[in-house]
């Protein structure tokens, strides 16, 4: 599970950030409909206590939400060092375990970084059967330099990071960049694709000015 010391795409535990999202739009959905139910029913009053709690719990979400991306840092994280994947659990965790530097123009200089995906044992429970894979969700690759210009791989070889896995497996995935000679501080976001609903769970990266982990060069 997640705690505040992991190297992960969360800084909120994601045993409450989904849950809670649920909550909150089912809630809401539900509040909603309770309000209007009530409002031709001529039940204004009650009507309107419901609706001021609904708001003053949406107000409570978006507080968390933003807050949580307001105190957020970034990360980079040396090179071997662990960046977890939390979504209901923290099972998944991103490393790089080599880099190979290969000329490629006068002006360009070409990077062959090798992935490693680990499904994490010490994470799962003990009711869980070991021999059941986890599919990973789509990731985002992008080598960022120090000017902020952001790269993405040309190529891919070795696994797929798509490939699933079982308790205690890996595999190393080859990706290789162009970047121009000029490029310095080189750093590596892995993240899951940007997508709905992430940019609204607490506390994960993909959210609202939330700033991201990532792995250094």
């Amino acid at each position: 599970m997640w705690h505040p010391s992991m190297n992960s795409n969360m800084n909120f535990p994601s045993g409450l950030a989904f849950p809670g999202l649920a909550a909150a739009v089912i809630g809401g959905m539900v509040a909603v409909a309770v309000v209007a139910i009530l409002f031709f029913a001529r039940q204004r009053k009650a009507a309107r206590i419901i609706a001021m709690l609904t708001g003053a719990g949406s107000i409570l979400y978006f507080a968390l939400l933003f807050g949580c991306s307001l105190i957020s840092k970034q990360q980079v994280l040396a090179r071997g060092q662990e960046k977890y994947f939390c979504e209901m659990d923290c099972h998944l965790a991103y490393s790089i375990v080599n880099v190979k530097e290969e000329p490629s123009s006068d002006n360009a200089k070409k990077y062959v970084v090798q992935l490693k995906t680990r499904f994490d044992e010490t994470t799962i429970s003990s009711h869980r059967p070991k021999d059941v894979p986890l599919i990973p969700s789509p990731r985002e690759i992008r080598l960022i330099d120090a000017e902020g210009r952001a790269y993405t791989p040309e190529s891919s070889a070795g696994v797929s990071l798509t490939r699933p896995l079982i308790p205690g497996e890996s595999y190393v995935t080859e990706l290789t960049f162009t970047v121009a000679v000029k490029a310095q501080n080189l750093k590596l976001l892995v993240r899951t694709a940007p997508g709905f609903p992430d940019q609204l769970v607490i506390g994960n990266e993909n959210s609202l000015f939330h700033k991201k982990t990532f792995l250094a060069l």
